[in-house]
């Protein structure tokens, strides 16, 4: 039994006559006599009389016209429902990120999103990766911005990339190699160093770009920001790795583009493998790869942002 079947019937049963309903259907009158007669089979009755001036219902269609209307009228108010959520977006979301990319990436696209989604209950946590993916886990969080890879168990979540970016080397104005246009890495390796402490994902970033160039950093400064390892460097206690959003002008810091990919990563927003999202998600993660396709960094350098595929 096909809808369409069940709309053609009640419009001969309210109208009294096929040529009539075939008209409001917007069907030829052949067509419309074709589904009413396969609906017939299919029930195994008689709906309609077929009679000189037109039709008439029988007992059978007596029967059936009460049910079929409600199976419209359901199937009418099924649509509205979902054409009202597709129109209005509404409710809650939780959103982690983690420090590194908090600051930087997050104020315009939540700016456009709370202005775009005035009815959305958007709620941001700032934590860093460990304890962000517990949050995925027991569901107290639909999304978080995270930098990849995972640590762990990363099966676990499905990743959605958002952009990549490349590191600089930040150095005291006063440093012999702050007046370069690029650096590699190699050249960093007697310097002592200033990084986020353990926990931050950017720091496992920074001390495996090292390990690849077969060296270890010699730390001498740990902060849980940036802006704290800015101002250590600014003040000549060492040097720095940073991404490139982490960029700003700061007195007494030189940012420097790195020669090679070190210190590259990729940002992504990563949920719960399996569970399903709210709609308004997918709608915040448009507004991060728009910022993320065109982000306002400050500093005089080429920052190397990348969109994501």
């Amino acid at each position: 039994m096909e809808l369409h079947q069940l709309r053609y019937f009640c419009a001969v049963a309210e109208s009294g006559n096929f040529s009539r309903a075939a008209e409001r259907s917007h069907v030829s009158q052949p067509s419309l006599s074709q589904q009413i007669g396969k609906l017939e089979q299919e029930l195994g009755a008689r709906v309609f009389d077929r009679l000189r001036g037109g039709a008439r219902l029988t007992a059978a269609g007596r029967a059936l016209l009460p049910r079929a209307r409600a199976a419209l009228a359901e199937l009418e108010a099924a649509r509205g429902e979902v054409a009202e959520r597709s129109a209005t977006l509404r409710g809650p979301l939780a959103v982690g990120v983690i420090p590194t990319i908090a600051p930087y990436l997050l104020p315009l696209p939540l700016q456009a999103f709370t202005r775009h989604y005035p009815e959305a209950r958007l709620t941001v946590v700032e934590e860093i990766t460990p304890l962000l993916l517990d949050r995925l886990r027991a569901g107290s969080l639909d999304l978080a911005v995270v930098a990849l890879p995972l640590p762990g168990r990363g099966r676990e979540f499905a990743v959605a990339p958002l952009l990549e970016e490349s590191a600089c080397a930040v150095l005291p104005t006063h440093h012999r190699l702050a007046a370069r246009a690029r650096l590699s890495l190699h050249e960093l390796r007697h310097e002592p160093f200033l990084l986020l402490r353990d926990g931050h994902c950017f720091r496992d970033t920074a001390v495996e770009a090292c390990r690849r160039a077969r060296w270890r950093p010699q730390v001498v400064f740990e902060s849980g920001q940036f802006r704290s390892i800015l101002s250590m460097v600014g003040a000549g206690l060492g040097v720095s790795l940073v991404p490139t959003m982490a960029v700003e002008p700061h007195p007494g810091c030189r940012f420097v583009p790195l020669a090679e990919n070190a210190g590259r990563r990729t940002v992504a927003a990563a949920s719960l493998r399996g569970r399903q999202l709210p709609r308004l998600a997918d709608a915040f993660l448009e507004e991060l790869r728009r910022a993320g396709a065109a982000p306002a960094i400050p500093g005089s350098i080429n920052t190397g942002f990348r969109i994501g595929n």
